[in-house]
């Protein structure tokens, strides 16, 4: 076929495009604006993309909480508790909160890479509700806070930790970790907002979750600190949210520590939510 040919045979399905687009925007119908559920879910969807391209990033959520709670247990159970049986019933519910509370500090990384590589500058154009880019991916990060937690456990029952409260008592425990480590992640979005690069990001992270890791519950009882060491571990939110997992996961009382995670929660979205959300408008 010659060029002119192929010209003439184009020029029908061109100009049936042109028509069918003036038809388009001549049209009084307007398409109907997506709501807020279903952008953050189509960004949650987006995000979880990205564990199907780059498998690999599940490493942290699965291999390297395994790896700690082996060390911890077998390190430190038969010095601290006479056994590593004994010492893993103490030690899980808190093993899970730090390895979850690990995670979630790749939420700001993650944020940090698509507002330099321009990505939010696209987002930022649509007609969507705005906050919902950064809904999604804390929506998507549940998912992998979720690996995170299935994968201890089955570890933990695998080593001999017995859960007293029941199927009921993990699943609340869970679902009061997952609530927690979602207002939490606040906190990292602010960072990667704020930050110049994703290093940047994780070298603050891991300033600020080490001492927050360390300085709790999850390792020892408060009992044996120094006075003025167990006063700012009572008031830690990751002491609360220990003794809360703990009691729920043993079936004992623990209304004042669930309460206790429950208004931490509210904080940290209030607080870091809106300081996030103020960058965000300002920043992009």
């Amino acid at each position: 076929m010659t060029t002119q040919e192929r010209t003439h045979a184009a020029a029908p399905t061109e100009s049936a495009n042109v028509d069918a687009l003036r038809e388009l925007m001549e049209s009084t119908r307007v398409p109907r604006r997506p709501g807020a559920l279903s952008t953050s879910l189509t960004f949650g969807w987006r995000a979880m993309l990205k564990i199907k391209h780059v498998p690999e990033q599940l490493f942290d959520v699965t291999v390297f909480p395994a790896i700690m709670t082996l060390m911890f247990t077998h390190l430190f159970g038969g010095a601290l508790a006479g056994s590593t049986t004994e010492y893993l019933q103490f030690l899980l519910p808190g093993m899970i909160v730090m390895s979850v509370m690990m995670t979630t500090m790749y939420t700001g990384t993650a944020l940090n890479i698509d507002v330099n590589k321009g990505v939010f500058d696209r987002f930022r154009t649509l007609p969507i509700w705005r906050p919902s880019a950064l809904v999604g991916a804390l929506l998507a990060d549940l998912v992998r806070y979720m690996m995170a937690s299935v994968v201890m456990i089955a570890l933990g029952y695998a080593l001999g930790y017995r859960a007293d409260g029941g199927v009921v008592g993990v699943v609340a425990a869970l679902a009061l970790l997952l609530l927690f480590s979602f207002s939490f992640s606040w906190v990292w979005t602010m960072f990667g907002l704020l930050m110049r690069s994703e290093k940047s990001v994780q070298s603050v992270s891991f300033a600020v979750l080490f001492p927050l890791a360390f300085t709790s519950n999850v390792f020892v009882d408060p009992e044996t600190m120094p006075d003025w060491l167990r006063a700012c571990v009572e008031v830690s939110p990751v002491t609360h949210l220990v003794d809360a997992m703990r009691g729920l996961m043993d079936g004992t009382s623990v209304a004042g520590p669930v309460g206790w995670v429950l208004l931490w929660s509210v904080l940290l979205t209030a607080v870091f939510g809106g300081v996030t959300m103020r960058l965000y408008n300002r920043k992009l």
